[in-house]
């Protein structure tokens, strides 16, 4: 019995070897298998190196790990705190021509745009050469030659300032219908364009109201939100078309106001649900048709703020970009208008307007768009305004600018 358990025993044993080989095989090809994925398939090196390891993380093996891969800044990154809040910067023209005091704050990255009125064109010859000159002056060379932002109201009507297309009011094109109204942007884009404007300040998307200033100077497309939408978009898709940028403005909607909130502070008591059914409903089919931007209001509307919608963030933010997803550019309206002189200086206007979410801040003159330079660049270094919203801020000017033409 006893040579017979010996053989037993050794035949178990030598069974137990095998298995044990057999295990530390298998185990053998599955770190392989697992080192090969880690590593990043056939070409990596399976054993934990960094050269196979296409991730930028650690390969779990042997506790090496790589510096992940930086991400490239993005140009509004690559900006000075100055040239940042530059570009949030549109400037007022009016009559003063191309200083030496403008040249310089273009020179240095301090101005995104400028605003032409009637007296900046005494014929469409000098028009021409001032903005020539304007696009002319160097500016830093992050930028690219990126051009600047060259702004004018040309509605139609009453608000015209310079000759030329649209030869019709918005009330006019409101009767005439869509077909009418899309030539008309068409026309206006060629007029502008050949003077070198590429951004209209239009069109009005105010729903007008009876007894209201919009639809008394006829700026009003028409007196219901689908009669705005049925002619003021066309109008603006041929503008866009045309290789200028339109405007949509006033929002929320000064429909109801009784007077101009560069001339007078106006408090518009319409309750949300108003504002949203009528004053902001044209702005949805504006977005979807790719308008690049949107004028905010001076006006005070108490059912969100007792602070002008411009510097009211639930507006700003809350209700156009939120609510209603628009992803262009916003600008506000003249902050030298007595709207804006009630709540605050442009100074102070600056920096609650960065703060409710404005990117172009529109200065009536270069002191004050200077100041308000100043104060965002101090407000920017104490952290009371933000970096990232800064950023995607200027990001949005900065890709407005490239999307221009040349």
């Amino acid at each position: 019995m006893l040579p017979g358990y010996h053989r037993r025993m050794e035949r178990a044993t030598v069974r137990r070897r095998r298995l044990a080989l057999a295990t530390l095989a298998l185990l053998a090809a599955a770190g392989l298998a697992a080192g090969a994925i880690v590593g990043g398939g056939a070409g990596g090196s399976g054993t934990g190196g960094s050269g196979g390891d296409r991730s930028g993380g650690s390969t779990g093996s042997t506790g090496g790990s790589t510096t992940p891969e930086e991400k490239r800044p993005t140009l509004a990154e690559r900006l000075t705190p100055s040239q940042l809040a530059g570009e949030r910067v549109v400037v007022s023209i009016d009559g003063t021509g191309l200083t030496p005091e403008l040249r310089h704050a273009i020179h240095a990255g301090k101005v995104a745009g400028v605003v032409l009125f009637e007296v900046d064109f005494p014929s469409r010859a000098a028009g021409r050469e001032l903005i020539d000159a304007v696009q002319s002056i160097s500016r830093p060379k992050v930028l690219g030659g990126l051009p600047l932002l060259v702004m004018t109201d040309q509605e139609g009507g009453q608000v015209k300032r310079v000759d030329g297309a649209p030869d019709s009011s918005a009330a006019t094109m409101g009767a005439e219908g869509p077909s009418f109204s899309r030539r008309q942007g068409r026309e206006t884009a060629a007029n502008l364009k050949s003077l070198g404007v590429n951004v209209d300040l239009a069109p009005v998307l105010d729903v007008g109201r009876p007894g209201g200033v919009i639809a008394d100077t006829e700026r009003a497309f028409g007196e219901t939100p689908a009669a705005v939408v049925r002619s003021a978009i066309p109008f603006a898709r041929g503008l866009e078309g045309g290789g200028v940028a339109a405007t949509a403005k006033h929002f929320p909607g000064l429909g109801t106001a009784t007077e101009n909130t560069d001339f007078e502070a106006q408090h518009l008591a319409l309750s949300k649900a108003q504002l949203r059914a009528i004053d902001e409903a044209p702005y949805a089919p504006f977005i979807a048709a790719g308008g690049k931007l949107v004028m905010l209001s001076t006006a005070t509307y108490p059912a969100f703020s007792n602070r002008p919608a411009a510097f009211t963030r639930r507006i700003a933010t809350g209700e156009l970009r939120r609510r209603l997803g628009f992803r262009g550019v916003t600008i506000t309206d003249s902050l030298g208008g007595a709207a804006v002189a009630e709540f605050g200086g442009q100074r102070e206007a600056a920096v609650d307007g960065a703060a409710a979410g404005d990117d172009l801040l529109l200065f009536d003159d270069l002191p004050s768009a200077l100041a308000g330079h100043e104060a965002l660049v101090k407000q920017l270094h104490a952290g009371a305004l933000k970096r990232a919203p800064f950023l995607a801020a200027a990001g949005r000017v900065l890709a407005l600018r490239r999307a221009l033409p040349h």
